[in-house]
């Protein structure tokens, strides 16, 4: 880099690959050096890192360097340097530079920050001359500094109030009082002499926030400068154009600008040094005349001193934050919610170990109220063995240099707290101070100069104070205050001392303020822990305390309320702070121990002070008389008195002096001296220009953007209704519908549906009123305050909003005490007045909750409006609200859950709320939920402020209504313990208010909330801090019923009792007995409370959840040590807490392992199905979640999976035994033991799901505890499974069995007929081959065919006899019907033969039904229903017996008679069912059922017999053998090689068959799980998901005939429908074809590997080797004995040969059958499968196959052998053929509406009684029927109701239904979104 180029020159040429080049490393760690480089101000550091976009933040970055001098320049280029060491990529700035012209594009940023020098330079100076010419300096050049000087000297002592804002050495100069505002009453105050909000004197505006300073003028008016945007001109050209100015601008108020320059790093230390000297070496040389010389040269020492220690300051500053670690702190600040975080740090109780832990030691104390926060003390760690070495050591002065070692490694508790605060933003300032202030600490109330060369008042860190007191004027009448610390005027009395005392002035002053028989550290004083340490920073600190008076005349030390302030320090060192404490003080307190004539000096200068002076002078015996005439001197200038000389003896009593001294300042307040606010000091501050922190630019708009909407607050009532008009009488009435849409409490005898209809256009009209509003002036100006992208000025909006409303509050709430406490002593408590008044307290609350509350009601109002179709999209106008309720709780903001006012949740707005915070967490948001529950007023809020240092609501008035939810963020490295991203604590109103107790329905609303909160929590603590006994069993009762519909739904939170005032050490132990009885009030509760719910079962707490009386029950002391409001906060009590914090995130420790935490969107759920479910008021049985439906779902989905593994592996044992069976001798199967194996079969395979099931219940997959308690129903279903697959496991082998032994006989015949047949065949051969001449072939046929004959005629075959079917079936029907009466044996006698009925020819006849003579008198029999149920039982029957027929007639046995009798046995079985005898049908109906069951059977049996007897017949077997035999014989006399023909024979007669077979037996297992893996597996996966699938499909059909099947004839309809589905899947993509490849490719191999197998083992007989062959494969393939006898026959084959060609023969034969395969019907290929897949998917689907009683609705509940039925929607009754009895119009009500109305039903169950439909489960108490979830979630049936109303009308022959109008406005769209959203399809 050439030498001539500047810094500044470099960084431009080398701008743009600068910036690509730091593209590559993290931003944060650019912005860090630097920082570390000082190159950034706080602000500028700031505003940086929250730049997302990398390349702009470098281009700013850059940018804001250039802005600066060229030492910052050169700083940056050298940081440029340092960073090449971390990152070796970097190269040095000089390859970046890029030739040319340096870019003056950014000049224009150079000339602001110039522009902004002058004109922060002209602010700050003097010498600027206000409006009205009234100003001090001048901009005159001509005007000396010598001149000036002297008009400054302090001489002059005070200056007149008009001749200026300050002085130019401020720390000189006192203002005075005259035309002060902090002494009268400025009429800004209210009558009470408290200063409203945002109404002090002399605060800064908009455009003067200086306060109360003329207009500065901009740089741009100096003459010589131009505009930038007139001329582009470098920096250099503007300084060099407004040097002049400039210099006279900076001279004017040198020191200012010099620490302006070296804390924004535009300068160096070295070269404020330089400076700073040659400025004093000037000043020493204009010294002026010497008429004034004394005063002068005090002067000059005093500036020097100043100069001095504002060097020292800062260098102790920086030492300081050194030791604490805390420099980058001082530019990024602390914030709250930084402070917040969960960490690992803030769990865990221990002293800190080193210095720079001490900030966050203090941080986690403070906020956590604990009073030994301010303790500096280090643990030390000293090992045993140094220990002993040191204990060992001599005397000697070592134990002194350790003394003083422990002092320098220690810090001052002051010196911590003021670098905290430094370090702090300004949320956080006022967090600690509020604090600190329940600690009864003193506050600072002046900041000494540290950063800059000003002190700062801290009026914005006490703005959140408030305190209640009682003054001695409303001791009588038990009255009391509650005003805001800085808005209350009051005395204030200020200590200091002149010169250094020997006592500490700050013990002193904690034994004053405390009260009698305690005493509180308010002040920290060199005795205490930490004080001894010598400060560093804090010289110059001015504390403040207050006594506030409790109403006790006798111990009260003052009647009304004084602060007391305490200056550290000498007030010569620190003349300003001192002087600030004289404008604002009633009287000063100077402890002096002599006067001499430098104090003289000072003193004097008071002269125009209208502060009253005391002196406390320490006497040490001594000469005092030169300190007396100095007294004597000051009298008249100070108007002192003797009573103004306090002595204090140096070994005089403290208590004496401490009473001396109270009783001075009691006759000063006696005398009303002035009071003044807090917030009045500030005007005080400005005019000595003290900063003060809340005239910042960001706090003071937020200050305006809020007084524009408080200041519209006069009567809150009033407010709220014409301001917030959406969340009054509207938003209660919404409430009110909404919950009588769920309880129907005011139904009256208006029809359920119909008044849900009402109910629904109510609520409509309601949410059109609210969407008619517009936002008013204060939401609008609300909303404009809480979007600002600034946060800092977001959150101090939000502060000024909650003090203004609070302060509204405070004053109204005031006024109405009052005003009711008048009416009540002259009205009693029957006045008309009083009510009103007591309604008007309870409305008098307003906060920002409420605004935040109408903004939900706008969005919940436009999103019903665009719901339903009344608002278009794109004309939203609210869409952004949740977005930014969203961003304030992530900024640490409580979210309002449930609305106090109206006891209701606006579930849209929260659900959108939350969904966007996931969306910005990125769903990174898994969280704990912490709950507490208590008695109101009860510390419940206090409780979790001091656990999680939150800010809820805890001031009188402002009682937690509703429930309200905080976010807290988890450091990452607690993550993965906790398992969960955030920690959600809720706070809720207290129970058993006495504002709700005189209301009817107190005991549901808190039941309501504890059941809702309880619901959504992980850990509830309940606060137990009462001693009323029947108060704790009302609660204890509506939290056990709580929990117990919790354990009811899977949900076991975990419970803490919380007792609050009990501070004994042995409370534990002494509490055992308590904690006994506890428990049984606990068990007795939850009897009570299951009662309640309708529980059989005798139930204890223990039984709900895992309660350990030793573990579960915490004693914690009271809050406060003393009385209030003098009580500090107990220490006892934060230990407590904090004992319970670290139990509470150990336990989420553990329970983390055993269940996962929810996410966000899960806890959405919980909120929607909780407060479904408490609106419907019987909670269990309206209970319904879509996290519990679909983790059910998963179950039942796994299930089935296993459910489908079971019975596959059953089939393929049942095939292959049966295969077994088929290939076994008669001996064989007497030695088998099937039945042994068959067990071990089914005990492996239910052991096997079992297993599955508990693995998948210990997996920790999502939300698995709440279906846990389904757990045993599954295990049932198991059970029940295993007994179905052995009975037909055990049915398909015995009947293989039956029909092997039927054909043993047979099979003997034929072995004996083949024998002759072959001994014949071998004779004719013989003599065929002796004939002399050669036959040709058709002599060898002649012959054979002549041989044959003979043979059979000889042998004489057994035919097997064809026997008469029907007549043994009609027989058996006779004797099934023999004992049945002489009615049903006059029907049989009618009937004609067996042969004349089939199934399809049954017709239902009116004769089938008959009433008894009692329902014909009551009129109360629907003939037509009965009939129609009555043909719906035949049909179902005749398909179940149907199904049974056909199977036993594929398995191709013969004919036995049990299969008749087991028809009969099924049929009168279903007959005997209870719903069968409702139907009152007559014997008729029972005999001709049978009889044309029983004609169809006989027709199927027939032909069964008969191909029985064709397959078997030994004629016909020989017959079919006869051309095999023919042509061994033929191939024997040619002399031919037989081998591939007998090897073809093989491949055809056995192998083809057993092929065929083998493949029909797996096709139907192999087409299930080919179905149950594609793509429409889905709709088979579970009950719900094929509900949804059927459902779906027939709302895209539209067929009313196929809703009518579905509905009518559920299980015909399904398995029609799983039928065309499994056709339709295999003619569209011909699947099978290959499914029936893969079978018969993988047997096809597996004999190939046989043969080759065989082929190893030698066998030289082909005979031996088939029957090897046949024993290989005999669990798979059947083949034909007879067929082998022939191929055996003759056969000289050499197995190898016969096994190639056999080979050969394979490939063709496998085409052959496939083709066969491919010829044939797929309807009658699949229906003729050993296994149907049609029936394995039914059984899979169709599950119990119970309908609900009401509506016909199926069951969905898993399995077959669950103990409830349920589904997900119900439908009309109307689809149940349900009518009215005199209109006959079909009914529309639906079930679910009517279990919750108060509505009542009857039928044969109830013997035609009416009954109430909320008591249905005295009558069906295995039905669950749910309410519905939602208002639109029965919208599907009511859109297929209202389309097909009179289709069905004329199928079911009644009258269309009267619908509802609003059912006429569904949509198909909206039909099918209810559909999804019942079954979780979204």
């Amino acid at each position: 880099m050439a030498s001539t180029e500047r810094p500044s020159d470099v960084i431009q040429k080398a701008r743009r690959k600068l910036t690509e080049a730091l593209l590559q490393i993290e931003p944060d760690l650019i912005l860090d050096a630097a920082d570390s480089h000082l190159l950034l101000t706080q602000g500028e550091y700031c505003s940086l890192s929250r730049m997302k976009d990398p390349h702009g933040l470098l281009q700013n970055l850059i940018d804001t360097v250039l802005g600066k001098g060229e030492s910052a320049h050169e700083q940056f280029l050298d940081c440029l340097e340092n960073l090449r060491h971390a990152f070796p990529s970097l190269c040095p700035v000089s390859e970046y530079l890029e030739h040319g012209p340096v870019n003056l594009g950014n000049e224009s940023k150079i000339q602001s920050t110039a522009a902004k020098l002058m004109s922060g330079a002209e602010e700050r100076g003097a010498a600027m001359s206000p409006e009205g010419g009234n100003g001090v300096g001048s901009l005159d050049p001509s005007v000396s500094s010598e001149e000036e000087m002297e008009v400054e000297k302090p001489d002059a002592r005070m200056r007149p109030s008009g001749t200026g804002s300050k002085a130019e050495y401020p720390e000189m100069a006192l203002p005075t009082s005259q035309g002060s505002a902090v002494t009268n009453q400025d009429p800004t105050e209210d009558g009470n002499g408290v200063q409203k909000p945002g109404a002090a004197a002399g605060c800064p505006g908009k455009d003067d926030a200086a306060g109360g300073r003329a207009k500065v003028p901009s740089a741009q008016c100096i003459p010589g400068f131009r505009s930038v945007d007139s001329a582009k001109l470098s920096a250099d050209e503007i300084i060099c154009k407004g040097r002049k100015q400039l210099i006279e601008i900076v001279h004017k108020d040198l020191e200012l600008v010099l620490d302006d320059l070296i804390s924004q790093s535009i300068i160096t230390e070295e070269e404020y040094e330089a400076l700073v000297k040659l400025e004093e070496d000037s000043r020493k040389q204009s010294t002026g005349c010497s008429s004034l010389k004394q005063s002068t040269e005090v002067q000059q020492e005093a500036v020097q001193e100043e100069k001095r220690s504002a060097e020292e300051r800062r260098k102790a500053l920086k030492n300081i934050l050194t030791k604490l670690k805390l420099e980058k702190n001082q530019r990024k600040k602390f914030s709250l919610q930084e402070v917040l975080k969960i960490s690992s740090e803030s769990l865990k109780e221990c002293t800190p170990c080193t210095i720079e832990e001490l900030p966050r030691h203090f941080l986690r104390k403070v906020l956590a109220l604990n009073v030994t926060a301010r303790s500096t003390s280090l643990e030390m760690e000293t090992s045993g063995d140094q220990r002993g070495k040191e204990e060992k050591k001599k005397i000697d002065e070592s134990i002194f240099l350790s003394i003083k070692m422990d002092e320098r490694d220690s810090v001052n508790p002051l010196d911590v707290l003021c670098a905290v605060l430094l370090c702090s933003d300004s949320i956080l300032q006022q967090e600690i101070l509020s604090k600190m202030s329940m600690c009864q600490f003193a506050l600072p109330l002046l900041l000494p100069p540290l950063e800059t060369s000003k002190c700062t008042l801290m009026l914005w860190a006490m703005r959140d104070i408030v305190k209640k007191w009682r003054p001695h004027s409303l001791a009588d009448s038990r009255g009391f205050r509650e005003e805001s610390l800085v808005l209350t005027p009051m005395p204030t009395i200020s200590f200091v001392r002149m010169g250094s005392l020997t006592f500490s002035k700050s013990k002193l002053l904690n034994e004053f303020l405390s009260p009698s028989q305690q005493h509180y550290d308010f002040f920290l004083h060199r005795d205490m822990e930490g004080g001894n340490v010598p400060r560093e920073i804090t010289d110059g600190l001015v504390e403040i305390a207050w006594y506030f008076p409790g109403g006790q005349k006798s111990s009260d030390l003052f009647a009304e309320p004084v602060a007391v302030a305490n200056l550290h320090g000498d007030i010569e060192s620190h003349w300003v702070q001192f002087s600030f404490l004289s404008e604002v003080s009633s009287a000063v307190f100077i402890f002096v121990e002599c006067i001499g004539e430098r104090e003289y000096t000072l003193l004097s200068s008071l002269k125009e002070s209208a502060a009253e002076y005391y002196f406390i002078l320490e006497y040490h015996g001594g000469n005092f008389s030169e300190t007396l005439d100095f007294l004597k001197d000051l009298a008249p200038v100070l108007k002192l008195s003797s009573s103004h000389i306090l002595a204090k003896p140096a070994n005089s009593n403290t208590a004496k002096s401490v009473e001396q001294l109270r009783s001075t300042v009691g006759r000063i307040i006696s005398a009303h001296p002035k009071s003044v606010s807090i917030d009045s000091m500030a005007a005080v501050a400005r005019e000595l220009s003290i900063q003060v922190d809340e005239d910042c630019q960001e706090c003071q708009d937020a200050r305006y953007c809020a007084l524009e909407i408080t200041g519209d607050v006069q009567d809150v009532a009033k407010y709220k209704k014409e301001m917030l008009k959406l969340q009054g009488d509207l938003w209660r009435n919404l409430a009110r519908v909404e919950k009588e849409l769920c309880r129907m409490e005011r139904q009256g005898d208006t029809p359920s549906e119909e008044y849900r209809s009402e109910l629904k256009g109510k609520l409509m009209l309601l949410r059109q009123q609210q969407n008619k509003c517009d936002l008013t002036m204060g939401l609008i100006n609300f909303i404009h305050g809480i979007q600002p992208s600034q946060l800092a000025k977001k959150h101090y909006f939000l502060k000024w909003m909650k003090f203004n409303l609070d302060y509204v509050a405070r004053v109204t709430l005031s006024k109405l005490r009052a005003e009711y406490k008048e009416k009540c002593t002259l009205l009693g408590d029957d006045g008309q007045k009083v009510t009103e008044i007591d309604q008007l307290i309870s409305s008098s609350s307003l906060g920002i909750e409420h605004f935040m509350r109408e903004l939900g009601q706008f969005y919940e109002a436009e999103c019903l409006m665009v719901r339903e179709g009344k608002l278009s999209k794109n004309r939203r106008q609210f869409l952004d609200f949740p977005s930014i309720a969203a961003d304030l709780m992530l900024e640490g903001f409580p979210l309002e859950l449930i609305d106090g006012d109206a006891s209701n949740i606006p579930l849209q707005w929260i659900t959108d709320v939350l969904t966007l915070l996931n969306s910005k967490l990125r769903s990174r948001s898994k969280l704990f939920v912490i709950t507490v529950l208590g008695v109101q007023s009860t510390g419940k809020s206090t409780l979790l402020n001091t656990m999680f240092g939150l800010q809820f609501a805890v001031s009188s008035g402002r009682c937690t209504r509703g429930a309200f939810m905080t976010l807290l963020k988890v450091r990452e490295d607690l993550i993965p313990e906790l398992g969960c991203d955030f920690i959600l604590v809720i706070d809720t109103e207290g129970l058993k208010a006495p504002e709700l107790a005189k209301l009817e329905d107190s005991y549901q609303h808190d039941n309501e909330l504890a059941t809702l909160v309880i619901g959504l929590s992980d850990i509830t603590l309940v606060n137990m801090a009462m001693e009323n006994a029947t108060e704790m069993k009302d609660i204890l009762q509506i939290v056990t019923h709580a929990f117990l519909r919790m354990e009811r739904i899977g949900q076991r939170p975990n419970c803490q009792f919380v007792h609050q005032n009990v501070s004994d050490v042995s409370a534990h132990d002494q509490n055992m007995r308590d904690r006994k009885h506890l428990l049984e009030q606990l068990n007795e509760m939850t009897h009570a409370a299951a009662i309640m719910e309708k529980l059989d079962r005798d139930i204890r707490f223990s039984d709900i959840m895992d309660y350990d009386p030793e573990i579960h029950n915490w004693y914690i002391p009271g809050l406060w040590h003393g009385v209030p409001p003098m009580a500090s906060v107990n220490r006892g009590y934060s230990e407590k807490v904090f004992e319970l914090k670290k139990y509470l995130f150990e336990f989420l420790r553990e329970r983390s392992v055993k269940k996962r935490p929810k996410d966000i969107p899960q806890f959405i759920e919980w909120i929607k199905s909780l407060w479904n479910a408490v609106k419907h008021e019987n909670f269990i049985f309206s209970f319904r979640n879509s996290l519990i439906a679909e983790a059910y779902n998963q179950l039942s989905t796994k299930y089935s999976e296993w459910d489908w593994g079971f019975r596959r592996e059953m089939h393929l044992w049942v095939s292959e035994q049966e295969t077994l069976i088929q290939n076994s001798s008669a001996d064989e199967l007497d030695c088998r033991d099937w039945q042994h194996e068959l067990q071990q079969e089914l005990l492996c395979g239910e052991q096997q799901i079992l297993e599955n099931l508990y693995k998948y219940f210990e997996s920790g997959g999502s939300n698995l505890h709440l279906v846990e308690k389904y757990r045993e129903d599954f295990v049932r279903n198991t059970n029940s499974l295993k007994h179905e697959l052995e009975s037909y496991s055990y049915n398909k082998c015995n009947d293989a069995i039956h029909i092997k032994k039927g054909c043993q006989k047979i099979d003997t015949f034929q072995t004996e007929y083949l024998k002759a047949i072959e001994g014949k065949v071998d004779r004719l051969l013989e003599k065929c081959r002796k004939e002399k001449n050669k036959l040709d072939h058709h002599m060898l046929e002649r012959e054979f065919e002549s041989m044959w004959k003979e043979t059979l005629s000889e042998i004489s075959p057994v035919h097997l006899e064809n026997r008469q079917i029907y007549s043994d079936i009609e027989l058996c029907l006779r004797k099934n019907f023999s004992r049945r009466g002489s009615s049903i044996n006059l029907n049989l006698q009618k009937a004609k033969s067996l042969l004349n009925y089939r199934m399809n020819s049954f017709q239902m006849k009116s004769g089938y039904i008959k009433p008894s003579v009692w329902e014909r008198v009551k009129s109360l029999f629907s003939e037509q229903d009965h009939l129609c149920k009555a043909e719906e039982l035949a049909k179902s029957l005749m398909s179940e017996c149907m199904q049974y027929i056909n199977e036993k007639a594929s398995s191709r046995g013969d004919y036995d008679e049990t299969y008749c009798v087991e028809l009969l046995h099924m049929i009168s079985e279903k007959l005997q069912q209870e719903e069968v005898k409702n139907l009152h049908t007559s014997p008729s109906f029972e005999v001709d059922l049978k009889l044309h069951i029983l004609g169809e059977a006989a027709h199927s049996f027939q032909k069964m017999h008969e191909d029985f007897i064709k397959e078997n017949d030994p004629g016909v077997r020989l017959e079919k053998l006869k051309p095999q035999y023919f042509s061994t014989f033929t191939d024997l006399y040619l002399e031919k090689d037989a081998h591939q023909t007998r090897a073809k024979n093989f491949c055809d007669r056995c192998l083809h068959p057993a092929l065929v077979d083998y493949v029909n037996k797996r096709l139907g297992i192999e087409i299930v799980d080919d179905i149950l893996t594609s793509t429409q597996s889905i709709g088979y996966a579970s009950r719900s998901f094929f509900q949804f699938t059927v459902l779906k499909e027939l709302l895209e059909e539209r067929n009313v005939n196929n809703y009518v099947k579905y509905s009518r004839s559920y299980e015909e309809f399904v398995k029609s429908w799983i039928w065309r589905q499994v056709l339709d899947h295999y003619r569209k993509k011909g699947d099978l074809k290959n499914l029936e490849n893969e079978i018969l490719s993988a047997i096809v191999k597996k004999i190939r590997e046989v043969l080759k197998n065989l082929m190893h083992k030698g066998v030289e007989k082909l005979s031996e080797f088939l029957e090897m062959f046949s024993k290989e494969m005999q669990k798979e393939l059947v083949m034909s004995k007879d067929s082998l006898v022939g191929i055996q026959f003759k056969n000289m084959s050499n197995p190898s040969q016969f096994v190639a060609c056999v080979e050969n023969f394979l490939p063709d034969l496998q085409k052959h059958i496939l083709f066969e395969f491919d010829a044939l019907d797929l309807e009658s290929k699949l229906s003729k499968l050993p296994v149907r897949p049609q029936d394995e998917i039914f059984k899979r689907v169709f599950g119990c196959g119970k309908q609900c009683p009401f509506c016909g609705v199926p069951c969905e509940a898993g399995g077959n052998a669950h103990k409830e039925h349920f589904a997900a929607v119900h439908r009309p009754e109307g689809l149940g053929r349900f009518r009215w009895e005199h209109t006959e119009k079909l009914i529309y009500e639906l079930c679910s509406t009517s279990v919750v109305s108060q509505c009542r039903f009857r039928n044969a169950k109830t013997k035609w009684e009416w009954h109430p439909y909320k008591d249905y489960r005295d009558y069906y108490p295995d039905w669950l029927i749910q309410p519905d979830p939602s208002i639109n979630a029965s919208d599907y049936w009511k859109f297929v109701f209202k389309e097909f109303n009179h289709d069905f009308a004329n199928c079911y022959n009644a009258n269309p239904a009267d619908l509802p109008e609003d059912w006429k406005n569904i949509t198909q769209e909206q039909a099918l979104e209810a559909l999804k959203e019942t079954y979780n399809m979204k």
